[in-house]
């Protein structure tokens, strides 16, 4: 486990910060990107508990999304990114959407115990990495989970929510680009035939204006790239609880194709991570250009 960012979770708070929010030197848009499973930082006591492989447990990072959306804040636009892996706790999950079965304790009656992603091992604290392999080879008690919520999703979604209340204040509205990264096995193929290189999520028109992912798909497709919509991926927990429009607060997700950039066996990046950098920096560009949603 000797390559990853190692810390000791702390109790009550961890050892780092739970998240990092980057600011333009002057906020000239009402755009904010988010970056909830790029975080690279993996508590001891988490991998006590697991006996995978270090290159095993990184393959559930969006690894890199992060450092792809960087220059975002040079066109006015502010960052915030999630620095806990999303395989210790999972930001766009509800905080208490877990699996009863990894805990060997009775977890309380408002904890989610059933549904899709539960099922598929993607609660808020993750069974299975991507691949599907199991993380613990034992059984974590409800106080874990307590720890990670109030230490990783409590610190990350107070600060989300201040970043979108303060945007909005000052412009009077505010959208949220919500940026992930896909394996590429799961880019499913269009009806004819092609491959999507990003998927935009906007909960099929109910998260934000249909003028958002229009204008980032236009800008995707004058680069080259393939764009497809809300299949296989809609938007999860940030899209649905923070996207308002009839309250002007647009939520769109962003899923990217890690073939574009990533060598996802060795979780590092390969020769087309410079262009896909560059290419998103002009898109950036764009969209803090041009994006004007609805007053």
């Amino acid at each position: 486990m000797d390559d990853l960012d190692l810390v000791r979770a702390g109790d009550p708070a961890p050892a780092e910060p739970a998240v990092e929010v980057r600011r333009p030197l002057v906020s000239a848009t009402p755009l904010v990107f988010a970056s909830p499973h790029s975080g690279r930082l993996y508590p001891i006591e988490m991998l006590a508990a697991s006996s995978l492989s270090s290159a095993a447990i990184r393959r559930s990072e969006d690894a890199l999304v992060d450092d792809l959306i960087e220059s975002a804040p040079a066109f006015g636009i502010s960052v915030i990114s999630a620095r806990y892996a999303r395989a210790y706790m999972d930001v766009n999950r509800d905080a208490y959407e877990l699996d009863p079965a990894m805990f060997e304790d009775e977890l309380p009656p408002f904890a989610r115990g059933r549904s899709p992603r539960i099922a598929a091992g993607l609660g808020a604290i993750a069974r299975v990495v991507g691949d599907g392999q199991e993380i613990y080879d034992r059984k974590l008690v409800y106080a874990d989970a307590e720890r990670r919520i109030a230490g990783v999703h409590q610190p990350y979604h107070a600060a989300l929510s201040g970043l979108l209340q303060e945007t909005k204040a000052q412009f009077g509205r505010v959208a949220l680009i919500d940026w992930h990264s896909m394996p590429s096995i799961a880019a499913r193929p269009s009806r004819a035939g092609r491959t999507p290189d990003f998927v935009l999520g906007d909960r099929f028109g109910v998260s934000c204006t249909a003028r958002l992912p229009a204008l980032v798909e236009r800008e995707l497709k004058v680069l080259g790239y393939e764009v497809a919509r809300n299949a296989p991926y809609a938007g999860g927990y940030t899209t649905e609880f923070y996207g308002d429009p009839s309250h002007d607060v647009h939520v769109l997700q962003v899923e990217i194709n890690r073939g574009l950039y990533l060598d996802e066996a060795a979780v590092a990046p390969h020769a087309g991570f410079p262009r896909l950098k560059a290419d998103l920096t002009k898109v950036f560009e764009a969209l803090a250009r041009n994006w004007t949603p609805p007053v």
